[in-house]
């Protein structure tokens, strides 16, 4: 095992050197990353089907061209997202320069996830790279081929001084949360997430948790059954089910469980025409450990109404559907994150609302109705990481969203911007000169009456009133008053220089 603490030591050295600052730097390393995907794009999608059997259309889309895209959109953005934010100001700062400016933190440990390896490893490593951090990534160990085909590239591509990979199991992971660090980024389940957080705050090192949950699926009466099968199926059976995000219950009313898993039979005869165990387009499971833990789930509760077929040899689990689970059934007590879809039934969207309140907070909800009255009373009342309105999934592919949990299925967010100012330091900045004492002086002791009533008038503020004429006097004074100032206190006033005597 390598001696991380010379390893986090060597890159905290070339982080106080700031060259990871600049502007010219971030990029490079951003082009670089981006020069690495294209040019590995085949083996980076052969490593996911060793992984996973993951096809190479699934592959491009939710993993390589997924990064890719959040790369590029970094990089169209990046000077936007770096400079200095003007802030509002009050008379009392009215001659000061106030701004934010977005530091990075310095050294950051990503460790990633198996069962998006490419994704969930490097998407999180693009905001850390643009806001000018140092990066120690820890790709997970259970997706090998990725981690090990990651391990190689890196020297290859990117600064060595400022950028590492390090592989290894537990031993490696438990040894690196010893180090300090200055961020801490995590994708994976809430024990290791706990384990995670602890050893972070030994050092009080900030840390997003990326986690998961079981993500509830409330479908109303009167959808069309058709689409709603369609849309969540292919958010389950997607990776095989081994997807932060997937849709891990559904909640309707017996009436339309009945309909919809008939509805869901001729979705998968589409989606298979010669079934999911012949299928190219059907990942399978991860490990043995994690298909056994899966497989006894179809026995977890309720009625096999779909699916249920396996195959040890390929850690193959066809798409499943348990009908008439009960919220009290073993498959209900823990993240499915397989192929395995509970159907439970209920009598109307308030015993859904109960049932999602009265657990953790879920990383999504779904939500599949055309009653508008109906979705806002989902929405108000229950709340989750994401949230999607007749659809799976779809939300983590909007880059202008923030994409995290709450509660138990995480803390922070990233994509796109979200990235950059998550691996950001926020820094409160204001810039004063030397003059006007005479102005400043109020706040100096002896605290007479009369500085008390002119600081309070200085720093009194108002309710705002809705009509548009609202702001008119505010502009008026601060005119009148930065001009007062301008005449009466610039260098060149023969009033200044009497007071700044």
């Amino acid at each position: 095992m390598a001696n991380y603490s010379a390893v986090a030591g060597s890159m905290r050295k070339a982080f106080l050197t700031g060259k990871t600052k600049s502007l010219e730097w971030r990029r490079s390393q951003l082009l670089a990353l981006l020069k690495m995907l294209d040019e590995n794009r085949d083996r980076l999608t052969d490593a996911l089907m060793k992984d996973l059997n993951k096809c190479r259309f699934e592959s491009c889309l939710m993993e390589v061209d997924f990064v890719r895209n959040d790369l590029i959109n970094a990089l169209n953005n990046l000077s936007d997202w770096a400079k200095p934010e003007k802030v509002k100001k009050g008379l009392i700062n009215i001659m000061d320069k106030v701004y934010i400016r977005k530091e990075p933190f310095g050294v950051a440990l990503i460790m990633g996830a198996w069962n998006y390896p490419v994704q969930l490893t490097v998407a999180p490593m693009i905001g850390a790279l643009a806001a000018g951090n140092c990066v120690l990534m820890k790709p997970s160990e259970v997706s090998e081929n990725v981690a090990s085909l990651l391990d190689e590239l890196f020297p290859k591509y990117f600064d060595t001084d400022c950028i590492k990979c390090v592989c290894g199991g537990i031993p490696e992971t438990t040894a690196l949360l010893k180090e300090k660090w200055d961020y801490i980024f995590y994708t994976g389940n809430s024990f290791v997430g706990k384990i995670v957080m602890k050893a972070a705050a030994e050092h009080l090192t900030p840390v997003t948790l990326e986690l998961g949950g079981k993500s509830p699926v409330y479908v109303d009466q009167g959808c069309d059954l058709g689409i709603v099968a369609n849309r969540i199926l292919w958010g389950k059976v997607t990776n095989a089910g081994q997807t932060c995000v997937a849709p891990d219950y559904i909640m309707c009313t017996k009436e339309t469980q009945d309909v919809l898993v008939e509805k869901m039979k001729a979705t998968l005869g589409e989606f298979y025409p010669e079934g999911p165990a012949k299928s190219p387009y059907y990942c399978r499971l991860i490990t043995d450990r994690h298909y056994q833990r899966v497989k006894k789930m179809i026995n977890g509760g309720g009625k096999l109404a779909l699916g249920g077929e396996s195959d040890d040899s390929q850690r193959f689990i066809a798409p499943t559907v348990l009908s008439d689970v009960t919220f009290s059934d073993p498959i209900m007590q823990e993240e499915v994150f397989g192929p395995v879809l509970p159907i439970v039934p209920v009598k109307n969207e308030d015993e859904a609302i109960a049932h999602i309140n009265e657990g953790e907070k879920p990383l999504a909800m779904y939500v599949f109705s055309s009653n508008t009255s109906l979705v806002d009373k989902m929405v108000n009342n229950c709340t989750s990481g994401g949230l999607v309105v007749n659809d799976c999934l779809m939300h983590a592919g909007v880059p202008t969203l923030p994409f995290g949990g709450v509660g138990n299925s995480g803390m922070g967010c990233y994509h796109g911007k979200f990235s950059f100012d998550t691996f950001s330091h926020k820094r409160a900045c204001m810039e004063r000169g030397l003059k006007m004492e005479s102005v400043n002086s109020m706040r100096y002791p002896p605290c007479t009456s009369q500085k008390e009533k002119t600081a309070a008038w200085l720093l009194k503020k108002k309710l705002k009133s809705n009509g548009p004429m609202s702001y008119v006097p505010y502009f008026i004074f601060g005119t009148l008053f930065a001009v007062f100032l301008k005449i009466f206190f610039a260098p060149e006033s023969s009033i200044y220089n009497i007071f700044s005597k």
